[in-house]
């Protein structure tokens, strides 16, 4: 960790980028938007090793086994995630946050670098099963800071909870602009009459 601490600490003091944040609670959850690069992922790992603390990602399954990259990925923090079958992923969470003392997991909710309708659901039932905070983190090209900002505390009001990400990042923009999306969960539009599957993504 001390060498990863002094890479990060080294870029962040002759960078034009800024990392604002809020103290984090022993046991959080951090959420990244607009993902729109792969330096998203470059730039919250700065954030854990300029703290010099630990942190879980979740990755596809695949990456996860392969040869090199693998070990690598697992030891940065990576978590394996088999999509194609139920994996029990808040069990997962919530038996590491219990394990582990800081404990914190960064997802991407909306799953992929180019622009999509909705976000994953996941995140905020893995909040809620593991009773974690969600704190905001972004990566924000217009004033060049990264970081995180305000926290939620999911309940059972999806739309209320969502509105309030979705007011956070309503001023945040990312590498790529276009590929952004409005944070907004397939769940929304069903409730309101929409069409579209339930399944949590």
């Amino acid at each position: 960790m001390r060498a990863r601490q002094f890479i990060a600490r080294t870029y962040l003091r002759f960078s034009r980028w800024t990392f604002v944040h809020e103290p984090l609670p022993e046991r959080a959850m951090v959420i990244g938007a607009p993902h729109t690069s792969n330096w998203d992922g470059v730039f919250m790992a700065l954030c854990f090793w300029s703290l010099g603390r630990p942190f879980h990602f979740l990755v596809k399954d695949s990456i996860i086994r392969k040869p090199l990259f693998g070990p690598w990925v697992r030891w940065i923090g990576g978590i394996g995630v088999d999509r194609s079958a139920g994996s029990g992923l808040v069990d997962r969470i919530v038996q590491l946050s219990r394990e582990e003392s800081p404990f914190t997991v960064v997802l991407t909710p909306k799953g992929t670098r180019s622009a999509r309708p909705y976000w994953k659901s996941g995140f905020h039932r893995i909040a809620t099963g593991a009773d974690l905070p969600v704190f905001l983190g972004f990566v924000d090209r217009s004033t060049m800071t990264f970081g995180w900002g305000h926290s939620i505390r999911p309940g059972q009001d999806l739309r209320a909870d969502m509105d309030r990400i979705r007011a956070f990042y309503a001023t945040k923009s990312g590498f790529h602009p276009e590929k952004a999306s409005v944070p907004r969960l397939r769940a929304e539009d069903e409730d309101a009459g929409g069409v579209g599957d339930a399944g949590a993504r």
